[in-house]
């Protein structure tokens, strides 16, 4: 960093002590050199003689000139970490405005997605992420506490709260030094005792590398009050940042468009069925539709001609969520609110125009929002046509509002006012371009007729029916499974899918849900959630409780059983009904706990199964898609009963064999349904969930996880999320700001994304059938 302090201060200063503040350390230098680096307090100089408090787990250090020099064992173990232990909880009440601080170097051969986590004594955590390219040292720093100055009234702890709607802000000041991305956990954590500093490596495929040098508290410097005003200019891509890709003009657009079209050709591939199957390998009984086979120890999809299908693709090719809430709204009373019999959720809806009778009653609902961008249409003008409206938002500083699509108003702009039909046909030759077996999850249903790229079909399973909580219901309440109206619900989806797909051969299987809430594996409360929150209940109105209390009584008859293995004293099987304490006392009532969890998950399973096998009877079910973060064992052995095949949303560089070991006892074919690794040089404040150096670098981690699902032999396909980057300013109902796309806003390809999935998908069959 620029005017650091001297190595002989930082050694000084970790010797005194790992917390000491530099005000109180006495150095006839020490006020100047602070002054200049705005350093509060130096945690751990590390360019002496290793700390105490500095604990490697799953890694191996060594202090060098150039400061801790750490080898990660990541390639070996599924966590590695440098931590920061304090003997005391660090004390930063007296602190504000300030930000914790690291000079880090990469000399290995991998960039490095660090995970930072800082923990307090009430037993908080936040999560933050960064991605160390190889390269020198860099200064990396994630805020403690945002900057002093006044906020808009509303808009109060926007720096660390995000009630921008961002899911990561720009940063508040300009700089060479690389702040950490926001993920998850409680952002404002208790500055009166930090317990904890980790750095970690988490689920990777490479061994890598860092040098650690300085660890310390800074103050933060002088904030940009502009630093969320006009960030999005009238192409909906960043008006302060300059990047490869970036569009200047109509003109230059035009020009690339005309460019990529004249790349064009014959698509046709000797070695592709015209079901996008293997031709030259084995043949196996045709069905004429999609299904699976074990052959040769390895699980594949079957094409409708018989032949051995791997499924790769790209998610989200659709314009619902390329939309962004612009901090307009209307009055309420001209808003259509949803129908008892709408199946979709908003977000998986088009545009949703409002009237325009609403478009009389304009307002601003947030100035915050408002400021961000530097152009808007009117809706007189022709791309006014891309505003919407959202009824609901999960996040932001809205709950519902104006929305825009810089990325359909750019097709128009591309493409004329014909627009769709030709977006709709550059995205299939693009597909087929690339490689592609298939369109991936969430494609608009207008292109399931299209007859020359195979898709996923998908639904959601909404309405009226009851619901049971799992405690941590990420994007909603979890279905009560054992109320009928759950099963009226799941075949009026399975119904509007079937009219969608119409008995297409070009259809591989359906996805019904996604990433249901159904236990986290933080914790085996977090486990057993809906068991421990469902046994709370009352089952005269909680038709799952009421079947957990059958459950338990035909196994234990006697409620004095029940109460002896579970160190429980309930009065009877009535009282039991009606709630209970819920807690678990020991491990026969975890084991309990599971046989009921396991029949929640059954009957979703099997509700969603029968529904789909009525409606369309031709088409594989391919389960819910699992997030990583919440795969619980029981469930996902219901899926694996009751799917044709399990599929899983795994954001992590790819699949390493520890991890999936268990799939070796279900046997079942298994689909990723997500992954994305995205880069900050697209111009986005956000690279997404995994983070690469640039797009280079995330073009060879796209090669990498494709690889890792290839050499599984249980897995039959991957989908990337998604097709085009989110928008800037997040998406309208949740905030994702990522940089996860094969295009960018104006729908210009990355080209480093184009290549390496022309290479990766030219040799799947071959590599995936002959290692």
């Amino acid at each position: 960093m620029k005017n650091a302090p001297s190595l002989s201060l930082l050694i000084m200063l970790s010797g005194l002590c790992a917390c000491q503040p530099a005000e109180n350390v006495q150095s006839p230098a020490k006020q100047s050199i602070a002054q200049a680096s705005n350093t509060i307090m130096t945690l751990a100089a590390l360019d002496g003689s290793m700390p105490n408090n500095i604990k490697l787990s799953n890694a191996k250090g060594q202090i060098t000139d150039q400061g801790l020099e750490i080898d990660f064992q990541s390639k070996q173990h599924p966590y590695a970490s440098v931590t920061l232990v304090p003997d005391e909880p660090y004390n930063w009440s007296e602190f504000s405005d300030f930000n914790l601080a690291f000079d880090i170097a990469n000399k290995g051969k991998h960039s490095v997605q660090l995970n930072l986590d800082v923990s307090d004594i009430d037993g908080n955590n936040y999560t933050r992420s960064v991605n160390v390219a190889v390269s020198g040292k860099h200064t990396y720093y994630g805020k403690m506490s945002g900057h002093d100055l006044a906020t808009p009234k509303g808009d109060e702890n926007i720096e660390l709260n995000f009630n921008s709607g961002l899911r990561s802000n720009p940063a508040t000041w300009e700089g060479d030094d690389i702040q950490f991305i926001s993920m998850w956990g409680k952002k404002n954590l208790n500055l009166n005792g930090i317990t904890k500093i980790s750095l970690s490596v988490q689920n990777v495929l490479h061994d890598k590398s860092i040098t650690l040098s300085n660890i310390r508290l800074r103050k933060n410097q002088a904030k940009n009050p502009e630093f969320l005003t006009a960030i999005v200019d009238q192409y909906g891509q960043n008006a302060k940042l300059d990047f490869p890709t970036k569009i200047h003009s109509d003109e230059q657009l035009q020009l690339i468009t005309a460019n990529e079209l004249a790349t064009f050709k014959d698509t046709t591939r000797p070695d592709r069925s015209k079901f996008n199957g293997w031709k030259q390998g084995p043949k196996l009984n045709a069905t004429g539709y999609y299904r699976s086979e074990k052959v040769d120890g390895k699980w594949w999809l079957v094409d409708p001609e018989g032949y051995l299908y791997f499924a790769t693709g790209l998610d989200i090719i659709r314009l619902s969520n390329s939309t962004t809430i612009t901090g307009y709204d209307f009055d309420q009373s001209h808003i259509a609110q949803k129908a008892a019999n709408d199946l979709t959720p908003e977000d998986s809806q088009g545009l949703n125009k409002v009237s325009d009778k609403a478009v009389t009653t304009r307002f601003v609902s947030s100035d915050l929002r408002k400021n961000m961008f530097a152009w808007l249409p009117s809706y007189e003008e022709p791309l006014g046509k891309h505003f919407g409206y959202r009824r609901s938002v999960h996040s932001g500083p809205v709950k519902h509002g104006e929305t825009f699509s810089f990325y359909s108003a750019n097709l128009e702009r591309k493409y004329g006012e014909q627009f769709m039909d030709k977006w709709r046909s550059v995205t299939i030759q693009r597909m087929l371009e690339w490689g592609f077996t298939s369109f991936g999850n969430w494609t608009d249903p207008s292109f399931y007729q299209n007859g020359q790229m195979p898709y996923f079909a998908n639904g959601w399973i909404t309405g009226d029916y009851k619901t049971v909580s799992s405690g941590n219901d990420f994007w909603a309440p979890m279905p009560d499974v054992f109320d009928p109206e759950f099963a009226v619900r799941a075949n009026m989806t399975a119904s509007v899918i079937a009219q969608e797909v119409k008995d297409s051969p070009w259809c591989v299987g359906v996805f019904i849900d996604n990433e249901k809430s159904f236990g986290r594996p933080d914790s085996t409360t977090a486990h057993y959630g809906i068991v421990l929150h469902t046994l709370r209940r009352d089952g005269a109105e909680v038709p799952t409780k009421a079947e957990f209390t059958r459950l338990m009584q035909q196994k234990y008859g006697d409620i004095a059983a029940l109460n002896k293995v579970w160190d429980k004293e309930i009065a009877d099987w009535a009282s039991f009904n009606q709630g209970i304490n819920s807690d678990i006392n020991n491990e026969q009532q975890i084991a309990d706990y599971g046989i009921l969890l396991g029949a929640y998950a059954e009957q979703y399973f099997k509700t969603v199964h029968d529904a789909v096998a009525k409606h369309l009877p031709n088409h594989m079910y391919l389960g819910s898609r699992f997030p990583d973060w919440g795969m619980p064992i029981e469930v996902v052995k219901a899926a694996a009963k009751y799917a044709d095949v399990v599929s899983y949303n795994s954001y992590k560089e790819g699949l390493r064999p520890d991890k999936w070991a268990f799939l070796k006892e279900l046997d079942k074919p298994s689909i990723i349904g997500e992954f994305h690794m995205g880069a900050s040089d697209s111009g986005l404040f956000h690279p997404g969930l995994i983070h690469a150096a640039n797009q280079e670098d995330r073009a060879q981690m796209f090669a990498d996880y494709m690889q890792s699902v290839i050499d599984n032999p249980y897995f039959v396909g991957a989908h990337w999320f998604q097709y085009m980057d989110s928008p800037i300013t997040g998406r309208a109902y949740d905030g994702e700001n990522y940089n996860v796309g094969f295009v960018n806003v104006t729908d210009t390809p990355y080209p480093e994304m184009v290549e390496a999935a022309k290479d990766v998908n030219s040799k799947i069959y071959q590599a995936r059938f002959e290692q």
